[in-house]
């Protein structure tokens, strides 16, 4: 793994914690020799992890699209920012820059772009871990869905470890370097879609 794409909130949140966790996160990434793929933001979780990875000499890219960079407030200090036209664009640069996915605490945005990496590795168009870095508890309520997703047999069962949860930036990183895609059956191609 080269980089790592993570999605979170331009919002700090309620919580201090949510911040403390992802500049955590952004200093583990560092010390790993990990880059940083993100929303591009220099504003609340975003800036965060941003300004983290930074400060300890590593690499952090942005993807933001044209009409949020004045709203989202662009961060002027990352070593690349890609300015695109749509939030489709966003998310499909952000993927092919990453090798693996993880969703801090956010809100819409968050959920809908790790569900969609969920989705794709779902259909087989990617092998990368996703996972969820549970500040605070904040995804407990959401994993609890999920399983019961699995048990209502919505989720296939062997889809279950495609998503990784843990409370530490360092042990969500171990458990991506040992993550190996469970084989699906493909249903469509990626030129299909």
């Amino acid at each position: 793994m080269k980089r790592i794409c993570v999605y979170c909130g331009s919002s700090p949140g309620k919580l201090p914690k949510y911040c403390e966790a992802a500049r955590l996160l952004g200093y583990e990434l560092a010390s790993r020799g990990l880059g940083l793929v993100y929303g591009g933001a220099g504003i609340g979780v975003m800036g965060a992890v941003a300004d983290a990875i930074l400060e300890r000499g590593g690499e952090a890219i942005g993807v933001i699209p044209q009409s949020l960079a004045t709203k989202e407030v662009a961060h002027a200090g990352l070593d690349d920012l890609f300015i695109v036209e749509s939030m489709h664009e966003r998310k499909a640069k952000m993927a092919e820059l990453s090798d693996g996915f993880i969703a801090l605490p956010g809100g819409w945005g968050t959920f809908e772009e790790i569900f969609e990496m969920l989705t794709w590795a779902q259909l087989g168009f990617h092998e990368k871990p996703c996972g969820l870095l549970n500040v605070a508890s904040y995804y407990d309520h959401l994993f609890t869905f999920l399983e019961n997703a699995i048990d209502q047999q919505f989720v296939k069962e062997e889809y279950r470890p495609m998503i990784i949860m843990d409370e530490k930036p360092g042990v969500l990183l171990d458990r991506f370097n040992d993550y190996r895609a469970p084989r699906v059956k493909k249903w469509i191609g990626p030129e299909e879609t």
